[in-house]
């Protein structure tokens, strides 16, 4: 029998402050500051790894676990963090689900008071995380922005607004809607828009100042029949942009192999985060799964574009295979 995936996400994180306290040497404080925890949260997550008998003479990862799969993706790409999950033999929607509770045990234990939290609604996993996550009862964010404009059919833009709503009430933040399409067919249009929404205005305006970014990774394809609308790209535009070099896209902006952003006519046609302003968020989190998503999570980590991941154990063994950039 598989272990309880909420289980194992906690036995992780156990593993992982265990490791960095017992096999590196690291002081509490230092892995609170690394991590992003609290020292009290690294103190309760190490007692917790000896009850749970973690910690021996060395540290035992659980059976299931990927510690030394994570630490070498941490070491090899520069990343803040990472957390591989078992997703073997699942479809789209159940490794969309494993990667979203995952997601939300990495989050849960973030330090967010006071700060901009950015996110991606239109994601899958993200919605998956969010259904996933608890209320943080001690701490208050400032607001939770939506990083893309609308993408699909009425119905996936329905259930991406109740996600960044849920998520800012968890949070106990100020939600900030970017209520407009995600793609506009001109430059022209997209002014018209803009001129005339001041919340859509507002909400590009506080992507300067994230501090977490929760991004969506993609393939440069349309992911299903129901974004395939009017406000995203068609297959013909993605082609142009494979053409040009994309191997993936971080919130519909290009990149290419090492994760070079791809210059192209489409970009001024987004109206969501750029890349230049999800570089200045501290902790920039990338959630991606699934062979079709290999090249693209790969890019986004060579780019440097994400710095925490959570991904599947044949994204990870891919990417430890393929390297840093080139």
């Amino acid at each position: 029998m598989r272990p309880d995936p909420r289980d194992l996400d906690q036995l992780r994180m156990m593993t992982k402050v265990s490791h960095l306290y017992h096999n590196r040497g690291m002081v509490q404080s230092e892995i609170a500051r690394t991590l992003g925890l609290s020292q009290a949260r690294v103190s309760r997550l190490l007692s917790a790894a000896e009850e749970a008998n973690i910690i021996r003479t060395v540290v035992v990862p659980p059976p299931g676990l990927n510690s030394d799969l994570e630490q070498r993706l941490e070491q090899v790409f520069g990343l803040l963090e990472v957390h591989v999950v078992d997703s073997s033999g699942e479809d789209p929607e159940e490794s969309a689900a494993t990667l979203g509770r995952a997601l939300a045990n990495v989050f849960e234990v973030l330090p967010i008071e006071n700060k901009v939290i950015g996110f991606t609604s239109w994601s899958r996993s993200m919605r998956n995380f969010v259904g996933a996550l608890s209320r943080f009862p001690h701490a208050k964010a400032q607001s939770v922005v939506e990083l893309l404009g609308g993408v699909g059919q009425p119905t996936l833009q329905h259930e991406a607004t109740t996600a960044t709503e849920r998520l800012a009430n968890l949070t106990d933040a100020q939600p900030v809607f970017l209520r407009v399409p995600g793609v506009v067919p001109s430059v022209e249009v997209k002014k018209v828009i803009l001129d005339n929404d001041p919340h859509a205005r507002v909400a590009l305006e506080a992507m300067d100042n994230l501090d977490i970014a929760l991004v969506g990774l993609g393939n440069c394809e349309i992911r299903s029949e129901r974004v395939a609308d009017g406000n995203f790209f068609s297959p013909e535009q993605f082609e142009q942009v494979r053409k040009a070099g994309a191997v993936g896209e971080i919130n519909l902006r290009f990149i290419d192999e090492n994760g070079e952003p791809v210059d192209t006519d489409l970009d001024e046609l987004v109206v969501g985060v750029t890349l230049d302003q999800l570089k200045k968020a501290n902790r920039r989190i990338g959630v991606s799964g699934g062979a079709s998503k290999h090249a693209a999570a790969l890019a986004a980590v060579r780019g440097g574009w994400i710095n925490v991941l959570v991904t599947d154990e044949e994204t990870a063994e891919y990417m430890l295979e393929q390297g840093p950039a080139k």
